[in-house]
């Protein structure tokens, strides 16, 4: 029966150890490879920014992600093997600079969020951006002069 006690302290200490251990929070994976992003950003205002650019640009995930080697059905987010991925982070950084010289990062004088240049404002949900506006979209003709009309006659 000695025997049974000397296992059984410190295998419940152990078990409270692991109890306790799954109870706490734990620490949320961080991205890696950022070099734009801030390397503090939250899983949830990262995802935010990835769907912006998913609408922005009317593409999906791998359009920028490479897939993973070993599991093709899944991207490797570090992965900079494509080269889009580099061509958005120099996208990221052009708007980032147009917004800090011409737009103060996007607020006014009071802290408001105010009209900036994102990925939408040249890409319009397309791939690439548009040099010119399409051919169909040609603007209407101007509206004609009014005609003159005669004054009544009087007798």
């Amino acid at each position: 029966m000695k025997l049974k006690r000397s296992y059984l302290v410190p295998l419940s200490l152990l078990l409270a150890a692991t109890l306790c251990s799954l109870s706490l929070p734990q620490q949320e994976e961080r991205a890696k490879n950022l070099k734009v992003l801030p390397k503090n950003i939250s899983h949830e205002e990262l995802e935010k920014e990835m769907r912006s650019f998913n609408k922005a640009l009317g593409v999906k995930c791998d359009f920028c992600h490479a897939r993973q080697t070993d599991n093709p059905k899944k991207l490797d987010f570090a992965s900079d093997d494509k080269e889009e991925k580099e061509t958005a982070r120099d996208m990221m950084r052009m708007t980032m600079r147009i917004n800090k010289k011409y737009f103060k990062s996007g607020k006014d004088e009071q802290g408001q969020q105010m009209m900036t240049v994102t990925c939408y404002t040249c890409h319009n949900g397309q791939k690439e951006p548009a040099s010119k506006p399409p051919a169909s979209a040609t603007p209407p003709p101007p509206p004609a002069p009014p005609v003159p009309q005669e004054a009544p006659q009087q007798h």
